[in-house]
């Protein structure tokens, strides 16, 4: 019996498919060109079930892609729900840039994925505006940020983020920068 497209995956196969989207975050990070069996056999699938829920590398890519962004974005609301507009905003900052240096070490491979003739295009970053903009105006009402800023302005100021070394010592470098950023939005900001 054939599961319809939009019904929701059993347990077992949920978990399979996250299992192969963690595995393969790590493994395309280290190689662009790491073999799609390798990642099945790490993941603890048969090629069966790989190919069932990716049909081929672009497939993993780009949903690796979307699943990543998809958790920061949906991180921003649950940080909110749960924190101050201010103390949600800096947490949301730092999955940012978790984000940031997962796309980084994916670079090649995403590069690759979007880029042959017929080869479906990079998804774009709207979501994450969306949850930008949600934090911002959360932060604007409660006084904590300067007034104004959009989201347009905060990826501007927080585009240090794509040039660190997802090698190297990123996570302090990523700390002090944001820190900064965030220091930079309550200057003015009406309840300060």
């Amino acid at each position: 019996m054939r599961q319809k497209k939009d019904a929701p995956l059993r347990s077992d196969a949920q978990r399979n498919r996250e299992t192969i989207l963690e595995v393969a975050v790590a493994e395309l990070t280290r190689s662009a060109d790491t073999p799609l069996s390798v990642i099945a056999r790490k993941a603890g699938v048969g090629q069966g079930t790989f190919y069932r829920n990716f049909p081929n590398r672009e497939a993993l890519v780009l949903e690796i892609y979307r699943h990543e962004m998809q958790q920061v974005t949906d991180s921003a609301a649950d940080l909110l729900a749960c924190r101050e507009p201010d103390r949600a905003l800096r947490e949301w900052m730092d999955h940012l840039a978790r984000f940031a240096m997962t796309k980084a070490g994916l670079a090649d491979a995403i590069r690759q994925a979007t880029t042959g003739p017929g080869s479906p295009a990079k998804p774009g970053n709207s979501p994450l505006m969306t949850a930008a903009e949600l934090l911002l105006r959360a932060n604007e009402e409660a006084g904590t940020i300067r007034p104004g800023v959009t989201s347009d302005d905060f990826v501007l100021a927080i585009a240090g983020l794509w040039q660190l070394d997802p090698h190297g010592d990123w996570q302090s470098r990523a700390t002090r920068l944001l820190d900064l950023v965030m220091d930079g939005l309550r200057a003015g900001a009406s309840g300060q």
